[in-house]
């Protein structure tokens, strides 16, 4: 009666493989709207499991099928998601060890520096006072390689001084964005691709551009409007909320970690 009691090594590391795998898709749809809908399937799937095990038949039943017929659905809900998991898959780079230690967050110490967040919200405050435009773009798990080239590289350290000469506006390097990759600046005077959302007349080019990579990319977004001096954070190509700069800069570190 109690034979499903009985755990055999297989049985221990294919638990271990799922529960990475649902932790890791958790990370993936953290701080989107999809992220209510993941856990409601997985209660679903954790249901009938149990069911199964219990030898509850009709509700075994019942919660299979909803579980079977479910997976167009998913894809229908998280083409999104998706579409990003299999960008990453494909990536050039996957296969460096490097990226691939930074894509699945293992050893993170030792693969890349910390970004330091603070500095740059506060470097965007700053700029904000001055109604200095500014778009950064916080490279992720997905190579920005394609973007890169139509601008200038650098390799850079980041610090408050230098994110505000480069966005100076008499500053030979203010026009387009910046790309910051660990607490490195990478590459300025960046074209992005422009999204063909429909926003509304407040919002300028830089925030077109900032929600079209963030479409096109996992990368995230700092937009600091020179009418306004206002900061946009953008992520899966949407307006995050947040009520302060504290707020701003815990929700960069969750994304960025």
């Amino acid at each position: 009666m109690l034979d499903f009691l009985e755990f055999s090594f297989l049985d221990i590391l294919d638990i271990a493989l799922v529960a990475i795998l649902l932790y890791y898709t958790y990370k993936l749809l953290r701080g989107t709207v999809a992220i209510n809908i993941f856990i409601g399937i997985t209660i679903v799937f954790l249901m009938w499991k149990i069911t199964q095990a219990l030898e509850m038949e009709m509700l075994s039943g019942i919660l299979g099928g909803l579980t079977s017929g479910g997976v167009i659905a998913l894809i229908v809900v998280f083409q999104q998601e998706v579409r990003k998991f299999l960008l990453m898959l494909g990536s050039p780079n996957f296969n460096s060890k490097r990226s691939f230690l930074k894509q699945l967050k293992f050893m993170k110490s030792e693969v890349y520096l910390e970004t330091e967040v603070e500095i740059i919200v506060n470097a965007c405050e700053s700029m904000g006072k001055s109604k200095t435009g500014a778009l950064i773009v916080f490279e992720r798990n997905q190579s920005l390689d394609f973007v890169k080239t139509t601008g200038d590289q650098m390799n850079t350290e980041v610090n408050q001084p230098i994110l505000e000469s480069i966005f100076y506006k008499n500053s030979p390097l203010h026009d387009g964005a910046i790309i910051i990759r660990d607490n490195t600046i990478v590459a300025t005077r960046i074209v992005l691709p422009l999204s063909d959302k429909n926003l509304p007349a407040r919002f300028g080019l830089r925030h077109r551009a900032a929600i079209g990579i963030s479409e096109k990319s996992d990368a995230v977004c700092l937009v600091v409007s020179e009418e306004t001096g206002k900061t946009s954070y953008i992520k899966d190509g949407e307006f995050i909320l947040y009520e302060n700069s504290f707020t701003l800069t815990e929700t960069l570190k969750s994304d960025l970690i």
